[in-house]
Parts: structure tokens; C-alpha cells; sequence
């Protein structure tokens, strides 16, 4: 069993849950106890794309965390709250409204290679210990600045109703980002450039690395697959995990060595990273070329 079960999370589930859910759900269909790992945390408030690996996927796992995500997020003006996000206290509150041309504004300041400090309730350890567990304890937690990546920033428009010159008290926007950008950060960041306070008040994850949320399943339809649902339909093979890699086809010799992690030379490749597959288009390894010789980066053996 390798391959990838792409959830769309819906709020309220943490994404440990959601890994619990799919390993019942794989016991249930008979496969099992089944590896399996996320590719990248989502918040329980937040919504959509969870890739969730099995088997020999999970050795990618690593590439999914580093890989960039795009969210859907809306900001809600006026009030910031402690976890910067629709629940928890209040800890700051504001008059002060922007208008559509103000957002606009302000945007460029947001884009590219930017610091930001990440919450205070965030998973990031410091001392050995979580900050969202020393935030509750209310304990004070001093979050050091770090550098992230924002590809493209852009805002979803308003309604009919609304005037360019409305002020508003909310506003929703598509962000495509590096790994380790905190998008309740983002939306605290932007409400205090335009004078402001803010938190997040609707987070949707709609693309993961490869995966959107057009290969998402429900809850439903993993509950399903437990039932006896075909397999197909749930389950995405391994090299999906890999579309952004070109393929690199390996003679039956070279498949031999790369599977027993041997460099391996006579194979025509431009220097890169590859995904090698065997002559039954099988995954085989990750490989680097370089100078002429591949070199194996991770190894499959589905």
C-alpha cells in the first residue's frame, strides 16, 4: 500500500486526527497496519488540502514540508485575538476600518522575501517545549522573527453591494506562500500596516506541493472506502506525490543498480533531480544527475 489519500480537512479536525482517521480507515478495508505521515500540519480552524502518505509515499513526506502552499484566508478588521485566529481572547481592538484602494496599497509590502514573527500559539518549540503549551499556561512567549516567501498576494474583490469607497470589516485574500509562512501572521501583519487590528476569521488550504483540492476527498468518502469503496478512488499512486520532478526512464540495468543504491553512469540525463521508473513505469528512486552519474537520493521498493 503506497500512495497518497489527499483529505479535505474540514474544521475542527487536527491534522494528527486526521491520520488516526485514515489508518482506521485502511484497518477497516482490510489493508492492515499502514504507514502513514502528513505533508504538512494544518490548523484544526483551517479547512482543506491534507496530503496524507502511505507506505513508500511517506518518504516524501520531507519534500511535501518544504514545499509551497497557496490559502484562501479571510481577514476580519477591527479585533485581534491572542491566537490570532477566530477563537480565544481579545487582546487588542480597533476602530479603525480600510478601504479597498488602502488593501491595495499595502499589498506590495507583503510580497517576496518578507520577515514575519509567527504566533504565539504555533507548534515552533523553543526551550524543548511547544509555544502554543507555554501560551496557555500564560507564560509570556518571545517569538523571534524569520524569514518566508510570498510568491503572490492578491485580493478576492467585493460584492455588488460594496462601494470602492466602503470601509471594511473584512476582506478575503489568495496567498501563495513558502514553508513556514504563518498565515494568521500575515493577517495581523497587513491589518496593523493599515492602521489597524486583525485576525483570521476563515483559513482554506486549496493546494499542497502537487495537490489540490480537485483530488480531495471528504471525510465521507474515506469513511467510505473503509465500507469497501473501490480503492481507485480514494487512494492517488506514489509517483503522484512526484509530478513536479520530470521522470527519468531507466534501462533494466540501471534500475537494477539504483534499486541497490549504486551509482550508476551510461544513462543520457541532463544534471538535476529525477524520479527514476523501471521499464513497468514503477517508481524506483529519487536520483540525482550530475556530470553523467546518477546518484540515488531516496530509494522506493514498493
Amino acid at each position: 500500500m503506497n500512495g497518497w489519500i489527499i483529505l479535505d480537512k474540514p474544521v475542527g479536525l487536527g491534522s494528527t486526527q486526521a491520520v488516526a482517521a485514515v489508518k482506521r480507515v485502511c484497518r477497516e478495508a482490510g489493508l492492515g497496519k499502514v504507514k502513514t505521515g502528513h505533508g504538512g500540519t494544518l490548523d484544526p480552524l483551517a479547512s482543506g488540502v491534507l496530503p496524507i502518505a502511505l507506505g513508500e509515499a511517506t518518504k516524501l513526506t520531507g519534500r511535501m514540508l518544504d514545499a509551497s502552499k497557496v490559502y484562501d484566508f479571510t481577514c476580519r478588521f477591527g479585533t485581534e485575538t491572542a491566537g490570532l485566529d477566530a477563537e480565544g481572547e481579545v487582546v487588542a481592538t480597533s476602530d479603525a476600518r480600510p478601504t479597498l484602494a488602502e488593501v491595495e496599497a499595502v499589498l506590495p509590502r507583503f510580497t517576496g522575501a518578507i520577515e514575519q514573527v509567527p504566533p504565539a500559539f504555533s507548534a515552533i518549540k523553543i526551550d524543548g517545549q511547544r509555544a502554543y503549551a507555554l501560551a496557555r499556561k500564560g507564560e509570556t512567549v518571545e517569538m523571534k522573527a524569520r524569514a518566508v516567501t510570498i510568491y503572490a498576494l492578491r485580493h478576492a474583490g467585493l460584492d455588488e453591494e460594496t462601494g470602492a469607497g466602503t470601509r471594511l470589516d473584512r476582506i478575503t485574500f489568495t496567498a501563495h506562500v513558502s514553508k513556514g509562512t504563518y498565515i494568521r501572521s500575515l493577517a495581523r501583519d497587513i491589518a496593523h500596516a493599515l492602521g489597524t487590528v486583525g485576525h483570521v476569521a476563515m483559513l482554506r488550504r486549496t493546494k499542497a506541493g502537487p495537490f489540490t483540492l480537485s483530488q480531495a476527498i471528504s471525510l465521507d468518502k474515506l469513511n467510505a472506502f473503509g465500507q469497501g469503496a473501490a480503492q481507485s478512488d480514494v487512494i492517488l499512486p506514489l509517483e503522484a506525490g512526484l509530478v513536479d520532478i520530470p521522470a527519468l526512464d531507466l534501462s533494466p540495468e540501471a534500475a537494477g543498480a539504483i534499486r541497490q543504491g549504486r551509482v550508476w553512469t551510461g544513462e543520457s540525463a541532463h544534471d538535476g533531480l529525477y524520479w527514476g521508473r523501471d521499464r513497468d513505469r514503477r517508481p524506483v528512486a529519487l536520483i540525482e544527475a550530475s556530470a553523467g552519474r546518477l546518484k540515488v537520493v531516496r530509494g522506493f521498493n514498493p
